[in-house]
């Protein structure tokens, strides 16, 4: 998947493809960042461009990438490049000595059949520590034609040896109006199930995909009713009818996740209503198919009640956490709004 493929991180990746292609590119990286955004098929884009036999010029600013279609970049995509290393958690979640030793051995050798030898470890800081040590001397002096990228969510696990050998490039979360192009266009999903999923997932395609999908779209519409039955009437006993919306199935040891999801699904929304009174465009709101619905509730939640109410969510789900009643959290919180 060259660069121009991935969703996001777009000034982020224009100056990694740029430093590649003038052979600027510091040998030893890490990509950090959340889980779920991208970081993994970057290093795999960064493999790509470095032995394309093809590249092309893509962008407004013309751009250098990997063509994506030659034999090389369809070998690396596919992980059987023999230039291009990929080192993840074996069986037993870590990365083991000898692992690392092997992928030392091979750069020590001229590539194979690319331009450059390339070192993925995924998931960087499951490497045990001995592994770490072995990799310090040829992070701090990589082989010619060799570069290393460790790939990782908690790069403070890294000893400081390794992190301080390494050139950090943080990636972000990814924009929920993204999350939501990548799970319709890439994974089949309606629209709607994307939008609902995108707004709880945190901006991480992972999260969201992890989740499920009709429960991300059942607590959002869940959340919208009891909004609307909010912003309409301050009758505590309607309120307290609509905090019914809020409890799952009734099964044991279903509600209070049900209830976990629904109140999520809440504070995206609070979030938006904060977004629309700002004029934040579609792309800064995590419901943005909802937007109409949303700007009609704008007349009842002032900016005042809406700081409230999303506080208040935020003390329901941290009772939820101690245990609390989920009926008892779920009537507070329609209450409170």
């Amino acid at each position: 998947m060259p660069f121009r493929a991935i969703s996001g991180h777009g000034h982020l990746l224009e100056l990694i493809a740029a430093a590649a292609s003038r052979d600027t590119l510091p040998p030893s990286l890490i990509f950090a960042g959340p889980d779920g955004v991208g970081k993994r098929m970057a290093a795999v884009a960064l493999a790509q461009l470095l032995n394309c036999l093809s590249p092309v010029t893509s962008g407004d600013r013309a751009v250098v990438d990997a063509c994506g279609v030659c034999p090389s970049c369809i070998r690396i995509g596919r992980g059987v490049h023999a230039d291009v290393l990929l080192i993840g958690p074996g069986e037993t979640g870590a990365i083991k000595i000898d692992a690392v030793r092997e992928a030392i051995e091979r750069t020590a050798y001229r590539p194979f059949e690319g331009r450059r030898r390339v070192v993925i470890v995924d998931e960087a800081d499951a490497m045990i520590s001995e592994a770490q040590n072995a990799l310090l001397k040829t992070l701090e002096e990589p082989p010619a034609a060799s570069a290393f990228v460790l790939v990782t969510s908690r790069p403070d696990l890294l000893l400081i040896t390794v992190r301080s050998r390494c050139q950090r490039l943080r990636f972000g979360p990814l924009a929920p109006g993204q999350v939501a192009g990548v799970l319709i266009a890439g994974h089949g999903y309606s629209p709607a199930v994307a939008h609902a999923a995108a707004s709880a997932s945190d901006g991480s395609v992972g999260a969201a995909l992890d989740g499920a999908s009709k429960g991300f779209l059942d607590a959002r519409d869940a959340a919208t009713r009891l909004l609307e039955i909010a912003a309409a009437s301050r009758d505590p006993r309607r309120r307290l009818d609509g905090a019914r919306q809020l409890i799952g199935s009734g099964k044991a040891g279903t509600d209070r996740e049900e209830l976990g999801r629904r109140l999520r699904a809440l504070a995206s929304m609070l979030r938006d209503l904060v977004a629309l009174r700002f004029r934040a465009g579609n792309r800064s709101l995590a419901n943005a198919d909802l937007k109409p619905g949303l700007s009609a509730l704008l007349g009842a939640f002032d900016g005042d009640r809406t700081l409230r109410a999303f506080e208040s969510v935020d003390e329901a789900l941290l009772a939820l956490d101690r245990n609390a009643s989920p009926k008892i959290v779920a009537d507070w919180i329609a209450l409170q709004l």
